[in-house]
């Protein structure tokens, strides 16, 4: 195929992966956290060794190439996800960002409001809002999962009601893959006069994002998923949500002016922006930004499908695997759970560990889903990423075949 990823070529820089080329070795862990191009390393390198000081506020010319490369992020991050440049806050993850919203828009919430989420949500954006109702009052209600393992949408048109005040819906589950259809959701939120917030930490950096056609209000991610630096993170909120949003952070550089009895705010988005960032951080997530899209949003897309598909049907086909989790056709993505008969998940994970494939077992963050489906001690998670190839797939088949020896199934 003409336009079909160079795996091969991608593979050569990711250090980690390099380093293991003709070893027994896969990482299918991708969604826990994404590997690092060499590209990132030596941006966040170059800050540090050629102009590292601090932003904003130094009149000197390190300082203003600093500022210059920080700032120039917000512009690569807005074009990647379709938004405009004062739109986007940098945080130090998506539950930072997640928090800041729910903190922020939970003030004008009370007893008989709602805010309606889906059973998949991950912990970083259940918990603030299940922290804050029981502080004010307020009801959380989830929205289910049908059979298939698909959002269900019937369920979503009658929670979401006059009742509601906030949507905060995961954009695609860590722990079946489903995608969830956050403009369908939207769409319903509007006619009930709800804010929508949007957890895309599975899906920034793997599939394209526009959050005008989604209509979202806010959405957050992290950089560590889309092969950016740990403890970078981005906030999208429409501007005048951002406007009305109070700070959660207060301190240096996110203010207009101090007195002695009050403060006021510096503009949107630097009044989120409290002290001094990952400055290094921010500019390797730039340099992720850039790799993704000089490499393609739909040709990463397209290949971590394909990938997904393969994984589906090679752990389907294992003897003793249960798939948990929608199917390759449906709109999902490369987080594929499943279940080994008679092998608890922590097992499964530690003897694919000494086989060299390296996988997540347990709750992954999410135990209410898995309470939901009557999963009590967890699943194993393999995840798909630009960069996975069918051998590790196969690696993986492999070492559940040597598990269920081990165990005498």
């Amino acid at each position: 195929m003409k336009d079909a990823l160079d795996v091969a070529k991608v593979r050569r820089d990711f250090p980690v992966l390099a380093k293991a080329e003709g070893k027994r070795f896969a990482y299918l862990d991708t969604a826990a956290s994404s590997q690092t191009p060499v590209q990132v390393l030596e941006a966040q390198d170059a800050f540090y060794f050629n102009f590292r000081a601090n932003i904003h506020r130094g009149m000197y010319a390190l300082s203003e190439k600093a500022t210059e490369q920080y700032e120039a992020v917000r512009r690569k991050v807005a074009d990647l996800i379709r938004a405009n440049e004062d739109e986007i806050v940098f945080t130090r993850g998506a539950t930072e960002s997640l928090n800041l919203v729910a903190r922020g828009l939970a003030k004008s919430l009370g007893k008989g409001d709602e805010v309606v989420m889906t059973i998949m949500e991950h912990h970083a954006n259940l918990l603030p809002w299940q922290q804050l109702a029981l502080e004010r009052g307020f009801a959380v209600k989830p929205i289910p999962v049908t059979a298939d393992r698909l959002l269900d949408m019937d369920a979503a048109k009658a929670l979401i009601g006059p009742k509601t005040k906030i949507v905060a819906v995961t954009a695609a589950s860590n722990v079946l893959g489903t995608v969830t259809p956050v403009a369908e959701l939207a769409a319903l939120a509007r006619k009930a006069g709800a804010t929508v917030v949007v957890d895309a930490a599975q899906l920034a950096g793997h599939q394209p994002i526009d959050v005008k056609k989604m209509d979202c209000d806010f959405l957050a991610f992290s950089g560590h998923k889309m092969l950016g630096p740990t403890g970078t993170g981005v906030l999208y909120g429409k501007k005048a949500m951002l406007e009305a949003l109070d700070p959660m952070l207060f301190g240096g550089d996110m203010i207009r002016e101090v007195f002695w009895d009050r403060s006021t705010w510096n503009e949107v988005p630097w009044k989120f922006e409290a002290g001094t960032p990952n400055i290094g951080g921010v500019i390797g997530l730039g340099a992720a930004v850039d790799y993704v899209r000089l490499t393609g949003i739909d040709r990463i897309a397209a290949h971590e499908h394909a990938m997904t598909a393969y994984l589906i049907d090679s752990l389907s086909a294992a003897p003793g695997v249960q798939v948990v989790g929608p199917s390759a056709d449906a709109p999902r993505t490369g987080a594929v759970s499943f279940i080994v008969d008679g092998i608890h998940p922590h097992d499964v994970a530690t003897i694919l560990d000494a086989e060299g494939v390296c996988v997540r077992g347990g709750h992954h963050c999410a135990m209410p889903l898995l309470r939901e489906l009557g999963i009590m001690d967890g699943v194993t998670r393999a995840s798909v990423g630009l960069y996975t190839t069918k051998d590790e797939i196969d690696l993986l088949i492999a070492g559940l075949g040597k598990a269920r020896r081990i165990f005498r199934l």
